[in-house]
């Protein structure tokens, strides 16, 4: 199974799958967490944050949680970029596959801009923004929306996902 979070940077989708790691664990010893940022890490920086990079950063993700998931493994993935055809080959060719919008303003992650990384983007220092001058792709079809727009606790906001997922609801409480 996979369950990727897709969403601005700054939407808030890391802190919930780290959530969700930290929730599912003890019910479900097979369990990874792919973060956009530490792939790219992973992988060194030989990839820049242009709109063809960021398909590139994607694919890669996308196969490795496929590989994993062709193991019994259950994938966590936090990415920022995705277009239609990206998320299109996920629901293709990951079976299991739940994908969830974490769907944040550009005001809201504007606000936070944790890495400060619209605040360059405003001030010309900074492209290859995505929502700034790289076009967000939303999903049209996700299992789940979370309005980051009004943030939960994340432990809260995980049980309401894990409990949205067929697989973990019998296992979580919401609360």
């Amino acid at each position: 199974m996979v369950i990727w979070l897709t969403g601005l940077s700054g939407s808030g989708k890391t802190t919930l799958a780290r959530a969700l790691h930290e929730l599912l664990t003890p019910v479900c010893k097979r369990l990874v967490l792919l973060d956009g940022d530490a792939v790219r890490e992973a992988f060194g920086d030989g990839l820049g944050h242009r709109q063809e990079d960021r398909i590139v950063q994607v694919t890669r993700v996308q196969r490795i949680a496929k590989l994993l998931a062709d193991q019994d493994l259950v994938v966590i993935v936090a990415l920022v970029y995705a277009n239609a055809d990206l998320l299109h080959w996920n629901r293709a060719y990951i079976p299991n596959y739940f994908e969830i919008h974490v769907k944040a303003s550009f005001e809201t992650v504007a606000a936070r801009d944790g890495k400060g990384l619209y605040r360059a983007a405003q001030r010309g220092e900074q492209t290859d923004v995505v929502g700034v001058d790289i076009p967000l792709w939303e999903p049209t079809s996700p299992d789940l929306v979370i309005d980051a727009d009004h943030p939960e606790e994340p432990v809260v906001l995980a049980r309401r996902v894990a409990s949205a997922i067929p697989r973990f609801a019998p296992l979580v409480e919401v609360g």
